[in-house]
């Protein structure tokens, strides 16, 4: 299994959800902020994918259709 490429992001975070998210990090549930971003981000992107997929689908069709109008 390859290497899993990364990019670097910059987020402005409230400061109580950043203290939230560093008492999860400290109680053990995230080796990391990276970590715990990257999970939440994972599980909000995961169920809308299939609902993502169709949207650009159907854009694709609507073009091929219609073409630029």
């Amino acid at each position: 299994m390859g290497e899993v490429q990364t990019a670097t992001i910059q987020a402005d975070v409230p400061v109580r959800l950043l203290a939230e998210m560093q008492t999860l990090v400290e109680a053990g549930w995230f080796r990391d902020l990276d970590g715990l971003m990257l999970n939440a981000l994972r599980r909000f992107v995961e169920p809308h994918r299939a609902e993502l997929v169709e949207r650009f689908i159907r854009e694709d069709v609507e073009w091929g259709l219609h073409g630029n109008e």
